[in-house]
């Protein structure tokens, strides 16, 4: 004869094991990972969310710089979607053979600006203006477009070299961002989308058209997910591109390329 306490711990454990049957025959929810550049954090958030009210799949995001983002997908690739702050790291995954054809898309610009902490009395006016600065702060221009963008520009300045031995640098845009906004460094060099939306940093200018390379946002599908290229075309419509708009980039009409 079987005890009570036995009775209650084998249905306990027949309990247990049709819960886990049941889990493992319930369908996955749809997913998409998507490798985006920390400067679009804000936008992208809002665009999955919109996305996934429009009978998308669930969206994923993983920020960092983009290129740190296209290494890792050039070493063990694991997104749907590669959303990059430039061109160059999305030739990269096509010239590697990991973009769905046809899938690549221009989406947005942005400018590059000098910040200073809100209340610093200290009011750059130039790249010339910063050769005495005490810390700058900017992207590692080996993981994140936002740095290299930052140093061509001192570079070709002439400033550069003054400055290369205070230069504080970051992971990602962001980071160069919170350098400031902590106080490690006295300026920084960022994007005016992220310096936006910041209440302790202010702009102390825009880096002059003339001076600054062309910031080109581009995205593409990764292989053969079908859901990422849904996603990309999501992200060139008129809709996404006004949410870009709505967080200060500029619309580069999804132009395919």
């Amino acid at each position: 004869m079987i005890s009570g306490g036995r009775l209650g711990r084998l249905a306990r454990q027949l309990a247990l094991g049709v819960v886990l049957v049941l889990a493992a025959c319930t369908p996955r929810e749809p997913e998409l990972t998507v490798f985006a550049a920390a400067s679009l954090r804000d936008a992208c958030v809002e665009l999955g969310q919109q996305f996934e009210a429009r009978g998308g799949e669930r969206v994923y995001f993983h920020f960092a710089g983009s290129t740190l983002l296209a290494r890792q997908i050039l070493t063990a690739p694991a997104a749907d979607v590669f959303l990059s702050a430039d061109e160059r790291q999305v030739d990269r995954i096509e010239a590697a053979g990991l973009a769905l054809p046809g899938t690549r898309r221009s989406l947005c610009s942005n400018r590059l600006v000098v910040i200073v902490a809100a209340d610093s009395l200290f009011g750059p006016a130039s790249a010339e203006d910063l050769a005495g600065v005490e810390r700058l702060s900017l992207a590692d221009p080996r993981l994140a477009p936002a740095g290299r963008y930052a140093r061509t520009w001192l570079e070709e300045r002439g400033v550069w070299d003054q400055l290369a031995d205070r230069v504080l640098l970051a992971l990602d845009v962001r980071a160069a961002l919170a350098a400031v906004e902590a106080g490690a460094a006295q300026a920084g060099v960022c994007y005016a989308t992220d310096a936006a939306l910041s209440g302790s940093v202010r702009v102390a200018f825009t880096v002059p058209p003339e001076q600054a390379s062309d910031i080109s946002y581009a995205a593409c599908a990764l292989e053969d997910s079908a859901g990422g290229a849904r996603f990309v075309e999501f992200l060139a419509s008129p809709e996404a591109l006004a949410v870009f708009e709505q967080y200060g980039f500029t619309s580069l009409a999804g132009a395919i390329r």
